[in-house]
């Protein structure tokens, strides 16, 4: 093939999925959404698109979110989504089908890793790999992932928290959380809720955590105007929200990520339990930017933790060193059916 083969790294996440082309680096990121209109059950927008009709939109157009928990939870929909960011990452003239690697928790069953490769040859890839997402998520950060040393890694993202420690390219201990930035926003909404009587939707919850939100209470605390709707009159108001309410709102969201970092520990071998407390933790994904979350994880596990550069994209990064040297990787990948 040479020249003709494109090659797509495709991290297909419950919050967003990005697109990594080998040479061209990220191609695509957008929501992992898609609105469908209920009577005629017909896809009607993707990504952006339909993330904007979210909340906005009249009872028979219905945005749904195909991924849940990391994990396909709507088979056709996953499969018109898939089509749609693959079409739209390949060059205008390109003819020739892909090969594409997806990335899928690391606590998926053998039955969700076919589905997602079947997804993945129906929207039309020529040839479809999945891969662990600590392993590119390890990857994508620049870890040596084939060295005989431990490494540990914490990848939070929309729908999981995947933690893993990873020796010789494979995975020695992990665990895999339904909890992560979704739930995060969740309790951020409940709080505010509860305290003031407010209604907001998830994309407000979400900006409050980036905005303001922190794993450990501050001294110097940062506050927000949030908009929303009265529970008891019905009408708009706004209210005045600060850090240290929203650490309280958010802790036990944060305890159960911190319980799998723990969990993970325990369950390692002694020796490379002494390489992580040497190279300490490296965390990946979106929810991982929260402030001061690596100075909890300290506090908690007393093992250093960093954020590794670009978060957000170490897992699609990973994706497309996997893809440059599939060979290589062959062993941490499981290949096409």
């Amino acid at each position: 093939m040479g020249i003709f083969s494109t090659k797509l790294g495709i991290d297909l996440g419950t919050a967003n999925t990005l697109v990594f082309s080998p040479g061209r680096g990220i191609v695509l990121n957008e929501p992992s959404v898609v609105a469908v209109s209920e009577q005629e059950n017909k896809i009607l927008a993707v990504g952006n698109e339909a993330k904007q009709m979210i909340g906005r939109t009249p009872d028979s157009i219905v945005a749904y979110r195909p991924m849940k928990d990391g994990v396909i939870a709507d088979y056709r929909v996953t499969e018109a989504m898939l089509r749609y960011f693959i079409a739209k990452s390949l060059p205008k003239w390109n003819f020739w089908k892909p090969e594409v690697i997806v990335s899928v928790p690391a606590g998926v069953t053998s039955t969700e890793q076919r589905a997602v490769i079947e997804a993945g040859i129906r929207a039309g890839a020529r040839r479809a790999y999945v891969a662990k997402e600590p392993i590119l998520a390890a990857i994508g950060a620049g870890i040596p992932i084939y060295e005989a040393r431990g490494n540990m890694i914490v990848d939070i993202g929309g729908g999981t928290t995947d933690v893993a420690i990873i020796s010789l390219g494979g995975i020695v201990a992990s665990t895999s959380v339904k909890c992560a930035g979704d739930k995060i926003d969740q309790a951020i909404a409940d709080y505010i809720k509860k305290a003031f009587n407010l209604g907001i939707g998830d994309k407000t919850a979400e900006d409050v955590k980036i905005q303001i939100g922190s794993a450990v209470p501050l001294e110097d605390e940062l506050s927000m105007t949030v908009k929303g709707r009265d529970f008891l009159t019905g009408l708009p108001r706004t209210a005045e929200i600060r850090t240290n309410e929203i650490v309280g709102a958010i802790e036990n969201e944060l305890k159960k990520i911190v319980k799998a970092i723990k969990d993970v520990l325990q369950s390692t071998p002694p020796e490379l339990s002494a390489d992580i407390i040497d190279r300490g933790i490296t965390m990946t994904g979106g929810s991982s930017l929260l402030r001061n979350f690596p100075e909890l994880i300290y506090r908690r596990t007393g093992v250093h933790a960093t954020v590794a550069d670009d978060a957000l994209y170490c897992v699609a990064r990973g994706t497309g060193v996997a893809l440059d040297h599939l060979d290589v990787y062959k062993k941490s990948i499981i290949s096409k059916r």
